[in-house]
């Protein structure tokens, strides 16, 4: 094996209190939604207060109707990112064993799922309380890459959803036993960070075209715009760190090393590649829409 980076012994809990003779732990991952959500908000409520930037110098929402909103998103990405890893990851499990779908500190999470349930959480708000729809959606999307970006620096630190085995310099050793697991390799078993990749292009690449685009480009004035620009973002960095990411255990064989869904050998889709795809299409004709909508 060529030169690798030990995995950091980072517990992936910061801290355990006990209460009543029940431990409670705040674990990284945890952290990283909280935070997530808060940073997403303050962005929200900062290009809000800029009536200039938005079309008609009319900001679509109050400070008071992106709070009510921000429960909504929570309740959306808690169901859908659950009932998206069941649906999409494991449902011939979950079907056999349906009490565990609300065990949600077990683990199991989609982002396809969480963003889906984010999409109908915002459509019922907006809707009920009569928010032009893509407008909401630019405010909403602006901050959410900071989320993605902590979540997968705690997939990191957690020592889950590695990458796939590699020669590279910057290979890391992860010390679960199915990490260690890697064939026609002698000793240990270098992997990709995947999980960096994905913090750096969903996240810290992603975010900052979004606010350059918002703050720089006038991109908010076409509603829908930032929006579309955040879906297929994300689904284009999805894509291409799939390549280096090592598939679910589910979707394995020894046939099929790749975990590949669609094709075989080295040729073909992941699960994660064929639900971004999707999101590829939908973003790039949500920015075709906008632009032309504004045009009209």
């Amino acid at each position: 094996m060529q030169a690798a980076i030990p995995f950091p012994d980072i517990s992936p809990e910061i801290f355990t209190i006990t209460l009543f003779g029940v431990e409670f732990a705040l674990r990284w991952y945890a952290l990283a939604y909280i935070v997530g959500i808060l940073v997403a908000w303050r962005i929200a409520l900062h290009a809000l207060a800029r009536p200039g930037l938005w079309r008609d110098d009319i900001p679509p929402m109050t400070k008071a109707q992106v709070e009510d909103l921000l429960t909504w998103i929570i309740v959306g990405i808690v169901l859908g990112g659950r009932l998206g890893f069941v649906l999409f990851y494991q449902p011939a499990y979950y079907l056999q064993n349906p009490a565990e779908i609300v065990m949600i500190w077990q683990g199991g999470m989609a982002f396809h799922g969480g963003f889906l349930g984010v999409v109908v959480a915002g459509w019922l708000y907006t809707r009920a309380q009569g928010i032009p729809r893509l407008a909401a959606g630019d405010a909403i999307a602006l901050g959410v890459p900071v989320g993605l970006m902590l979540g997968r620096i705690a997939n990191f630190i957690n020592g889950e959803l590695w990458g796939r085995p590699t020669e590279a310099s910057w290979g890391v050793i992860f010390p679960h036993p199915l990490a260690q697991d890697c064939p026609n390799v002698a000793g240990l078993c270098a992997r990709h960070p995947s999980q960096l990749y994905e913090a750096a292009l969903e996240g810290v690449v992603l975010l900052g075209a979004m606010l350059w685009l918002a703050y720089q480009r006038g991109a908010l004035k076409v509603p829908g715009q930032i929006t579309g620009v955040f879906i297929a973002g994300y689904g284009l960095a999805r894509f291409v760190v799939e390549y280096f990411r090592q598939a679910d255990a589910q979707f394995i064989t020894p046939d099929n090393p790749l975990g590949l869904v669609i094709g075989s050998g080295q040729l073909g889709l992941t699960m994660g590649q064929i639900l971004s795809l999707p999101m590829v299409v939908v973003g790039v004709g949500l920015i075709l829409y906008a632009r032309a909508r504004v045009r009209v």
